[in-house]
């Protein structure tokens, strides 16, 4: 209690009036009630003038509260002297920063809240309105067989172009949310690379594209097998996308002291430079982006690869082709 200025300067003036009265009363005897009832007045005025100062501070600090709660959170309440109520002043400072970060935070959340449901209404809306065209189309009676049919397969790749966009999204999601946990799975790249080209093969072949496998058979790599084949089957899927029918695909899988490495590159249409920076954002099409891109395979892999404490970097050449790295550090320092 006396680390308190205030309470300091109250006890110390108390005294100082009750020497003096003892003084008084000592040196006139005479006097001594008059003396008592001075002494009375002064320590009950002494007493209600120290109640109104700190009532007072106590009036301040709650038309603070009332201005925070309002969200004013510009408010400096510190207080660098000693005693109680600095020390409240000093706590209610730090709840104000705290509560001005969370808001901001929160804000920060809402927008990209608002932007991301934005995104996903304009990408569900498109395959949404094309289905429903054709569907009405499938009602007319005089609609031929070979149109029927078109427009039941069109129908068919919609679907699953939304379910592979719904099932990406809860993906993406549960990685924002922080609810996926990623194991330390130890296996060899190659076998990771050959499950991760299974998918692709009909396209290769389509294209006819040729796959250059280099690396070590024994190199292995230690990471979540599962989410880092996903990651890896959407950097092929854009690596074919963009190759030019006829060319190699070149998988280059390595390690070394620091790291483990998986490079992907094509020979195509290449990345603009003004697109590079947001090649992994998510939504994000490039100006060489195809029809049925929805810019979410790449922003996937990168929430994937950076997640388990690794890099996912590009690099390219506009009309010569793109290299996507991939690497997973052996230790964090």
């Amino acid at each position: 209690m006396l680390r308190n200025r205030e309470i300091r300067l109250l006890l110390v003036s108390q005294l100082i009036i009750c020497l003096v009265a003892i003084s008084g009363v000592l040196l006139f005897p005479s006097a001594s009630l008059i003396i008592m009832i001075s002494l009375s007045v002064l320590l009950i005025v002494v007493h209600l003038s120290f109640t109104h100062w700190k009532y007072k501070r106590l009036q301040r600090l709650s038309a603070y509260l009332q201005q925070i709660n309002a969200g004013d959170y510009t408010l400096d309440v510190r207080d660098n002297e000693e005693g109680e109520l600095s020390i409240l002043k000093n706590n209610i400072y730090k709840v104000t920063t705290r509560l001005a970060d969370y808001s901001a935070g929160l804000k920060g959340d809402k927008e990209k809240l608002t932007e991301a449901i934005s995104d996903v209404s304009h990408q569900l809306k498109t395959p949404i309105t094309s289905m429903m065209v054709m569907a009405d189309l499938l009602e007319r009676d005089n609609l031929d067989v070979a149109k029927r049919q078109q427009f039941t397969k069109a129908i068919q790749e919609q679907l699953e172009r939304l379910d592979w966009l719904v099932s990406s999204l809860l993906k993406l999601s549960k990685m924002d949310a922080g609810t996926i946990a990623f194991k330390r799975d130890r296996f060899e790249m190659n076998a990771l690379v050959e499950d991760a080209l299974k998918p692709m093969l009909m396209s290769i072949d389509l294209k006819g594209l040729t796959i250059n496998q280099i690396g070590n058979d024994q190199s292995r790599l230690v990471a979540d097998y599962h989410w880092t084949k996903e990651a890896l089957i959407n950097i092929l899927k854009n690596a074919v996308e963009h190759s030019h029918p006829g060319k190699t695909l070149t998988i280059h899988y390595h390690e070394n002291a620091l790291y483990q490495e998986i490079e992907v590159t094509d020979y195509g249409s290449g990345i603009p430079k003004h697109d590079l920076p947001y090649v992994f954002k998510r939504f994000y099409k490039g100006e060489n982006a195809g029809d049925n891109s929805v810019g979410i395979g790449l922003a996937m892999a990168y929430q994937i690869v950076t997640r388990q404490g690794g890099d996912l970097e590009v690099r390219s050449e506009e009309g010569i082709g793109t290299t996507f790295s991939m690497k997973f550090y052996k230790q964090t320092i």
